[in-house]
């Protein structure tokens, strides 16, 4: 009886989606509609990202307000691994799902899944990075977040029966509303979806971008005022002398930010290649521990260490740590800062690679601040040149982005707006682009898409790949040819021949195995020898054919075997199997017209 009701209830439910879909083609324009659907996709992604950042900070500060400046505090050994080992928990037995790696997996799903994400996402990495960051664990809360706005996007277009152009475009609408309220940032959360996850930038798609990215900044804003996420007004002003100095800043930004590039992936590798779920999560949870037991400021996002650095407490760091005594001298602090860009990508790995759940977004961010500040703190004490130690601090942050996302416009413009101000605009762009061209002649793909260009699945910075993976192949086969026995005569042939207006004739056996194939060029001199009709067989003027195709192949492998054999028509094969042809004409037909529907009008 339950699970009869059960069942109605659930038609129910989708009747009255349907219902609602059809009403709204009736009544609402589709682009209204898309406008509208952007607004509340803003809205919820800042909402989401409202709810995250103030669960991690507000377990982050019950944690730590009562430890001392001046002693090591064990409880950062501890707390680490409880808050992994209960991320581990949730998503073993509750999720059962990988939500890890944010960022990539959106890239994945718009490549592979025609931008469908899972239905879980839209809350599942808000609970797991909370309890990863909020305890410690060294990664960031922007990829679980954006993931957590793209999936809301992707749902409610699934929801109301959207196109794969419009889905797309909310996804990324989520992804812009999550960045722009986690940052007060509208115009870094638009960049960023257009540089990182390559949405096409048209009107028809910039409109719904700007009206989700200042819809979720308008929310947060509303409720958390002056205490967003990082904010520095007190900038010191820009100086032409120092261009040099920041051209510089950015070469090194650039080699800092291929180390962390490589390192990470090195040690993700090392990570998974431990199968058994406890020892990974023994040995990467005591690896963090330690890290954050001797250098605290590696503890969780590490915003509290860049807001130390930009109110002038760089010798801070140093507060309950083993180091403490020599919080006053320079050459300390400068170790101490190195040893943390060394190791931060260690603790990130750790934190990812024991089955914590978080981002490389503020690791980045993090390192790009302590780089800036190590590089100016490094020449104001040997060369007391006097560098603003905040000024290069912003531009590491803007410079690292460029390099470990090789998103240089949203380091600039996030930077920018963070700082309540464009004061510090030609320096931004002197140090992002120089990372940006630093790191590229080192590594051509982002930390985000390495590992998908790897397996040749990164299709959202390629069109022509994009639309082709959006073809089905078996929509694509012909089957209106003659069929032939290899026993049939010449006789036969020429019968199918007037019946046909096609010049390709597959022989196939009496088991729908193919043969081989005849094709009309080569046989028109025999069919106008009437004496020859019985005594030549179909099996004796037959050929197998050089390239096939099988139903398993990509359509990028279709296109390949297209272009490299110069044939305008391939059979089909599947295990010897006689499918049908697939033509040059159709492919390129249904290429066109499927960049049409995923292109803007």
């Amino acid at each position: 009886m339950f699970r009869k009701i059960r069942i109605i209830g659930m038609r129910s439910s989708g009747n009255w989606i349907n219902k609602a879909v059809v009403w709204r083609i009736a009544h609402i324009q589709e682009r209204n509609f898309i406008y509208i659907l952007s607004l509340i996709v803003g809205l919820a992604a800042g909402l989401a990202a409202l709810v995250l950042k103030t669960l991690i900070h507000f377990v982050e500060v019950k944690l730590t307000q009562w430890v001392t400046i001046d002693a090591i505090s064990y409880w950062y050994l501890i707390y680490p691994m409880i808050g992994i080992f209960l991320t581990v928990l949730f998503v073993k037995y509750v999720v059962k799902d990988n939500i890890g790696h944010g960022v990539a997996k959106i890239l994945f799903s718009i490549s592979r899944k025609n931008s469908r994400i899972k239905p879980h996402n839209s809350y599942s990495s808000m609970v797991a990075s909370s309890l990863t960051i909020g305890l410690g664990g060294s990664v960031g809360a922007e990829a679980p977040i954006v993931l957590t706005g793209a999936s809301i996007g992707s749902n409610l277009a699934r929801l109301f029966k959207l196109n794969y152009k419009y889905v797309t475009l909310m996804v990324g609408c989520g992804a812009a509303g999550a960045i722009a309220g986690i940052f007060n940032a509208p115009i870094a959360g638009i960049v960023f979806t257009l540089e990182v996850l390559m949405i096409d930038l048209t009107m028809a798609y910039l409109v719904p971008l700007l009206i989700s990215a200042v819809s979720a900044t308008a929310l947060t804003s509303f409720f958390m005022g002056g205490g967003v996420l990082m904010s520095f007004s007190n900038v010191s002003p820009f100086q032409t002398e120092n261009i040099g100095f920041y051209i510089l800043l950015g070469i090194f930004m650039g080699l800092l930010g291929f180390y962390f590039t490589r390192s990470a992936m090195f040690l993700e590798s090392i990570f998974a290649s431990i199968k058994n779920w406890v020892l990974r999560f023994l040995f990467g949870g005591l690896i963090l521990g330690l890290l954050i037991l001797i250098f605290p400021p590696l503890w969780g996002e590490g915003y509290t260490t860049v807001i130390t650095i930009f109110q002038g407490g760089g010798k801070d760091l140093l507060n309950n740590t083993m180091f403490v005594e020599f919080k006053n001298n320079p050459y300390a602090i400068l170790l101490f800062l190195a040893a943390i860009l060394i190791f931060k990508v260690f603790a990130m790995a750790a934190t990812l690679g024991s089955g914590g759940i978080g981002g490389i977004f503020a690791p980045t961010l993090f390192l790009g601040a302590i780089g800036g500040f190590f590089m100016v703190k490094l020449l104001n004490t040997f060369y007391k040149l006097g560098l603003p130690e905040d000024n290069f601090a912003l531009a590491g942050m803007a410079g690292m982005m460029a390099a470990v996302m090789h998103a240089p416009l949203t380091g600039i413009f996030l930077t920018a707006e963070i700082t309540s101000g464009y004061g510090m605009f030609v320096p931004l762009i002197i140090t992002s682009t120089v990372a940006y061209l630093t790191i590229m002649r080192f590594e051509p793909h982002s930390v985000y898409t390495k590992r998908l260009a790897q397996s040749g699945e990164l299709i959202t910075h390629h069109k022509d790949k994009a639309v082709l993976r959006l073809m089905e192949l078996k929509q694509l086969i012909e089957t209106d040819f003659e069929v032939l026995l290899p026993s049939a005569t010449l006789r036969d042939l020429v019968k199918a021949i007037s019946r046909s207006h096609r010049n390709l004739f597959p022989v196939v056996d009496e088991n729908g195995m193919m043969k081989g194939m005849v094709k009309l060029s080569e046989v028109k001199t025999l069919i106008f020898e009437p004496g020859l009709y019985d005594s030549v067989k179909v099996k004796d003027i037959m050929y197998m054919p050089e390239f096939f195709i099988s139903p398993y192949d990509s359509m990028e492998t279709v296109a390949e075997k297209i272009e490299s054999s110069g044939r305008y028509n391939l059979a089909v094969i599947d295990e010897g199997k006689y499918l049908g042809f697939i033509s040059r004409a159709v492919v390129f037909s249904k290429y066109r017209k499927t960049l049409q529907n995923v292109s803007n009008e």
